[in-house]
């Protein structure tokens, strides 16, 4: 539930004012002063919005804006006021207010003016974002998180900022291991210089020494120029080695020497060259297993794991998810060119009852395929097919592999697919057209329920209704009067 900060020295106001914001979704923080809000809003990155009244005894509304400027707090503001005046209109806009209204402010105003400012808040974070990943200056406020599990995540990335020393990232595929590397290198002295990302797992294992160290010009067959290697490239700044328990035991070799000597040896080189890099690593693997069976070495296990690091996964911080939802949401639909608010509770619920083996990474692609087939103002539970599919699956698998035998052979994953896909659709036909009764449902109650959701999910806009169904709006209306359903609507000419 978001946040938003209600900040007003008259305390029927911000009674009146946080019941409109409680009533309508949001989570009402209350100030009766600017230092106060001031305060809160250290204290508490995660509130979303504020509404601040302009006049109050102690700090007014436009000291506590110039104020929040200074110190880099880009919450986004609606400004509130007694007393109006195109002077104080102007003012107010210039100090970064995004919205202004005069008490007593309708609810639907003030609502809707939150959620504005709210989507405002996450384009604006989505820019400054991207600007710090270009400029290599990302910070713990670009970590969108709320889970009370990602606060040692966050501590110890602040810690390892102020040294140079090896860092070592573990947690699952998808967790943002290289979100926290770059926020590591983007909050420490190296702000600013080459971020370099290699990817171990995915270089052959006979290109990985010249992909990382380099080559000179005719070292071996193919080699027709030189080439510096990533962690020349990365000289002065930070590399970021990904998946680094895939690295082939003759490459290990040659990385404990750069650790230990601060030199690499390109390929068909004379002499050794130096190099200033930052080392942080990252694994989707316990590299203390890996050493343990003997095909990780045990001297460069202890030289990576000098700062050992965890990401828990997304199941483990469900708080999160919310956040991250609408982040993306926000992100991708203003890339899609879609004008799509948010996500609706049910569809909200459908995500959170999933475990989300992919983590961030799946979710965000999930939501992705989501925004770019839905032509609704809200993210509905059938915008997101896969995921019922899944849950429904996983569910439908568990009672059938402990009630039949396991397959007399092998099965391909295609054959266990289309198995799973039957399953899901016999049990998503059976539900939907079955009545309370036992019964296959009337077909005047399956035609109904139809309707209904068509008019929510395309925001009762008539004549997109009617074209998706199939009908002409003038039948559409007339069914609306057979069912009940015409109370209140009215034609629209779109």
């Amino acid at each position: 539930m978001t946040r938003v900060l209600i900040v007003d020295d008259d305390l029927v106001q911000l009674r009146l004012t946080s019941e409109v914001a409680n009533r309508a979704g949001f989570s009402a923080v209350t100030a009766t002063s600017g230092r106060q809000a001031l305060e809160l809003l250290h204290a508490d990155p995660g509130i979303g919005a504020m509404v601040l009244d302009l006049v109050m005894p102690d700090l007014d509304g436009m000291a506590v804006m110039e104020a929040m400027r200074r110190d880099g707090l880009a919450t986004p503001v609606i400004v509130q006021t007694g007393h109006s005046s195109l002077d104080t209109v102007v003012t107010a806009m210039r100090q970064g207010a995004a919205d202004f209204f005069v008490k007593p402010v309708a609810p639907e105003r003030l609502i809707m003016s939150l959620r504005n400012a709210l989507k405002l808040g996450e384009l604006e974070t989505m820019v400054r974002t991207d600007r710090s990943r270009l400029s290599g200056t990302m910070s713990l406020t670009d970590i969108v998180t709320r889970a009370p599990s990602m606060d040692r995540v966050l501590s110890l990335s602040a810690k390892a900022a102020k040294s140079t020393i090896p860092v070592l990232i573990e947690g699952e595929t998808g967790v943002g291991k290289e979100l926290v590397a770059r926020v590591i290198q983007g909050s420490g002295d190296r702000a600013g210089k080459p971020f370099v990302t290699v990817n171990c797992g995915a270089i052959p294992a006979n290109l990985i020494e010249s992909t990382l160290f380099g080559h000179r010009k005719g070292a071996f067959t193919g080699a027709v120029a030189d080439h510096p290697g990533k962690f020349l490239e990365a000289h002065g700044g930070t590399i970021f080695l990904d998946e680094v328990g895939e690295l082939p035991m003759e490459t290990q070799v040659k990385l404990l020497r750069v650790i230990q000597d601060g030199e690499i040896e390109p390929a068909g080189a004379d002499k050794p060259v130096r190099v200033n890099v930052r080392l942080i690593s990252a694994t989707n693997r316990r590299l203390l297993n890996l050493t343990k069976a003997g095909a990780f070495r045990e001297d460069l296990y202890y030289r990576l794991n000098v700062f050992p690091l965890y990401v828990p996964p997304l199941r483990d911080r469900m708080e999160d998810l919310p956040v991250l939802v609408n982040h993306f949401v926000a992100r991708l639909a203003a890339e899609a060119g879609k004008r799509i608010v948010g996500v609706s509770e049910p569809a909200l619920k459908l995500l959170r009852d999933y475990d989300w083996p992919g983590n961030v990474r799946q979710l965000e692609n999930a939501v992705y395929r989501a925004v770019v087939l839905s032509d609704a103002a809200y993210l509905e539970t059938a915008d997101f097919p896969q995921i019922v599919a899944l849950s429904a699956g996983r569910a439908e698998a568990l009672r059938l592999t402990s009630a039949a035998p396991g397959p007399s052979g092998p099965v391909h994953i295609d054959e266990a697919i289309a198995s799973l896909r039957e399953v899901v659709d016999k049990t998503a036909v059976s539900d939907r057209f079955m009545a309370q009764s036992g019964e296959v449902a009337a077909l005047a109650d399956v035609e109904r329920e139809l309707i209904v959701f068509a008019l929510r999910h395309y925001g009762y806009r008539m004549s997109r209704v009617a074209r998706a169904l199939g009908i002409g709006r003038s039948t559409l209306y007339r069914k609306l009067r057979e069912y009940g359903l015409d109370e209140g609507l009215e034609s629209d000419a779109a």
